[in-house]
C-alpha cells in the first residue's frame, strides 16, 4: 500500500502550469513544511515535502491555496529518476496529491497572517491519557 497523510504549511504559493494538448490539465506543485516532533530543548524541526496535484485538484490549489496556509493532504509517494544533459542521474521524490483539505479556518489564517495569534480550534494532545479514559 502506498498512502501518505501530511499536515503542514505551504512554503510559497503553488506553481501551476497546464499541459499541452486539446484539453490542458492543471499541474500544481507546492512544498509543505511539516513539523517533526519536538527535539531536545523545545527546538522544532521541519521536513519540506514536495507535492504535485493534477487536474481539478491542481486547479483548486491554484485558486484557493496561499503561502503560510495550514493544509492537510492525502496522496501517494512517487519516486522518479532521469538523466541530465551530462548523463548524470537525478532522483526526485514527490507526494502525488489525491485529496487536500484546509486545516484551519479562514479567519484564523487571516488573523495569523496579520499578526494575531493562531491555533484556534487546535489543542495539544496529552499522550499520557489512556484510551479508556477518553471522554468519547
Amino acid at each position: 500500500m502506498n498512502k501518505v497523510l501530511l499536515m503542514g504549511r505551504l512554503t510559497k504559493e503553488p506553481e501551476v502550469r497546464y499541459s499541452k494538448g486539446p484539453e490542458p490539465v492543471a499541474v500544481a506543485r507546492y512544498t509543505l513544511a511539516v513539523n517533526r516532533r519536538f527535539k531536545g530543548q523545545g527546538e522544532q524541526e521541519a521536513d519540506f515535502i514536495n507535492c504535485v496535484a493534477f487536474g481539478k485538484i491542481g486547479e483548486f490549489a491554484e485558486k484557493y491555496l496561499k503561502k503560510g496556509q495550514l493544509i492537510s493532504i492525502v496522496g501517494r509517494l512517487q519516486v522518479r529518476s532521469w538523466n541530465d544533459q551530462n548523463g548524470q542521474k537525478h532522483w526526485s521524490t514527490d507526494v502525488v496529491v489525491e485529496e487536500q483539505y484546509f486545516a484551519e479556518s479562514k479567519s484564523s489564517f487571516e488573523g495569523r497572517s496579520s499578526g494575531q495569534s493562531a491555533g484556534e480550534g487546535f489543542y495539544p494532545i496529552d499522550e499520557s491519557i489512556e484510551d479508556e479514559n477518553l471522554p468519547f
